[in-house]
């Protein structure tokens, strides 16, 4: 007998046989296990042995339990390790909530695209925009900078944060240096092909070419963009980082501020570099060359940085299609905005157009943002079959499902007209525009924002999912079109705004300097 119990004891011990009952332990009341009456004796002087035995095979069925528990607790303990901390659960936002955060940094972009338009109003005057007209055109390219560049930058640094990727001082540091060597690199490349094309589109209506003004064009251009977009990426740096630190999504507020301050610092810089070559053009003509030869030099430092870094050596080699498509779209828009600024009929457009674009563009890139944002925490681009793309997206479904980002598109819009409204008070009382603010022309600004603003966030609703279903990322790829896009549907808009207030005879304007 004891022969036959042996395998199954080891059995037991081994966690590979059947495990007794809890129910099968002894009590008062119990009656005996099987095959105790082997054990007992004519005289009962087996009881004691039954007894012990009973109580080993409840030690053992114990220790085989405990032994069984632990295993599995050890098999799941090396299946998280494996795995990885588990990715945090998306915020739980309100609309109140929602708008409380996007609100400030909303304000604050859309004083920042303000201050711009009375930049530009006042520089439109200048000498260089007067001889060398194809600045106009770089001006909503360079501007576009903070869709192509910094707004990318943002939501992608944004992205990375709510998903843990910078939560240790080395994820953080080299997230930090190979993004900024990214833009950097996006950077000069970008503002050598806006000249590029403010050459080619000042040229194709008037015939005209001259060198020195392409040279002058090139060399604002590159010195611009480099300078802008690092300054600006350190500021995108600071603000999320902060944001996380104090409890606020940063998918709220750093696309926002990115145009808050990126509007105002890249007019004032190609303002004032462009002024500054102008007045070397008769002396000093090689020195455009040497500034396009000193930022082209510095490229491949930057792109030996932005291949460290496993997240942004992907972007320099896949992510150029976007923002050099996003130039050109933003360009066409300056083609429209050099045609009308010098237009009296058109007073106005200059210290406009950077605020319904930058407004618009705005907007469209935190609703992107906190959709890339949810999807990424949902898995990969194109693993996640559940978030398959909408080829057709309905508009109601867009605006009026429960989900959370068909609220935050809510809102969004919401601020649309109170915003504007502000903004165009602001510029009412600083004078700027050289126009007076009509009811009828409120009404034609606010018809041409909404209208332009519900066209961009329907676009990024399917243009964020059916990125997200071929495998590319939207942090990466949407937001530079979505802007683009803002800019000319803005600019557009504006113009035939005010094309039809002139044939209403709706223009009361007050040209001078």
């Amino acid at each position: 007998m004891s022969s036959k119990s042996e395998p199954k004891d080891v059995h037991q011990l081994n966690g590979t046989g059947p495990t007794a009952s809890p129910c099968s332990s002894d009590g008062p009341g119990r009656e005996p296990l099987p095959g105790t009456s082997e054990f007992l004796g004519p005289d009962g002087a087996g009881v004691e042995a039954a007894i012990e035995s009973r109580a080993n095979a409840k030690g053992v069925r114990e220790e085989d339990a405990l032994l069984e528990n632990g295993s599995q607790s050890n098999e799941s303990d090396d299946v998280s390790t494996d795995r990885g901390p588990a990715p945090p659960s998306p915020l739980k936002e309100t609309s109140f909530s929602i708008g409380l955060q996007v609100l400030f940094p909303f304000l604050l972009a859309g004083f920042g695209t303000v201050a711009a338009g009375m930049v530009l109003d006042i520089v439109q005057h200048w000498e260089v925009f007067q001889k060398v007209t194809e600045v106009f055109i770089l001006v909503p390219a360079l501007l576009g900078l903070k869709g192509n560049l910094e707004m990318t930058l943002a939501s992608r640094l944004s992205t990375a944060a709510n998903i843990g990727h910078m939560d240790t001082p080395k994820e953080l540091w080299r997230m930090i240096t190979g993004n900024m060597a990214l833009i950097q690199v996006q950077a000069t490349v970008v503002g050598f092909l806006a000249s590029i094309a403010a050459v080619v589109f000042g040229w194709i209506p008037d015939g005209h070419f001259s060198i020195p003004h392409a040279f002058l064009l090139c060399a604002s251009s590159v010195a611009t963009a480099f300078i802008a977009s690092l300054v600006l990426g350190m500021i995108m740096i600071g603000v999320i980082i902060g944001s996380r630190k104090i409890g606020i999504n940063p998918d709220n507020v750093a696309t926002p501020i990115a145009a808050s301050l990126g509007d105002l610092i890249t007019l004032a810089l190609l303002s004032g570099i462009s002024w500054g070559l102008y007045l070397e053009l008769s002396h000093w003509r090689y020195i455009y060359p040497l500034v396009c030869a000193f930022f082209v030099a510095l490229l491949p430092v930057w792109v030996v940085l932005a291949r460290r870094s496993p997240a942004t050596r992907e972007v320099l080699y896949s992510g150029w299609e976007p923002v050099i498509i996003a130039m050109a779209i933003s360009s066409v828009g300056g083609l429209i905005l050099d045609k009308t600024v010098s237009d009296p009929n058109f007073a106005g457009m200059a210290v406009f157009t950077p605020v319904i674009n930058g407004v618009g563009g705005n907007l469209v890139a935190v609703q992107a943002s906190r959709i890339s944002t949810f999807l990424h925490m949902n898995g990969m681009p194109g693993e996640n079959s559940e978030q398959a793309p909408r080829r057709c997206p309905s508009p109601c479904t867009t605006f009026f499902s429960p989900d959370v980002n068909s609220r935050s598109a809510r809102v969004l819009f919401l601020l649309v007209v109170p915003g504007h409204l502000v903004f165009l008070y602001t510029i009412s009382c600083m004078q700027g525009g050289h126009t007076t603010l009509t009811l009828i022309f409120i009404i034609f600004y606010m018809t041409a924002a909404l209208l332009q603003v519900l066209i961009l966030l329907y676009i990024a609703d399917w243009m964020v999912h059916w990125m997200w279903g071929r495998g590319l990322d939207p942090d990466n790829f949407s937001i530079p079109y979505l802007t683009a896009l803002g800019d000319l549907l803005g600019t557009g808009l504006l113009a035939l705004s005010f094309h039809i207030l002139w044939l209403i005879g709706d223009r009361d304007t007050d040209v001078g300097d």
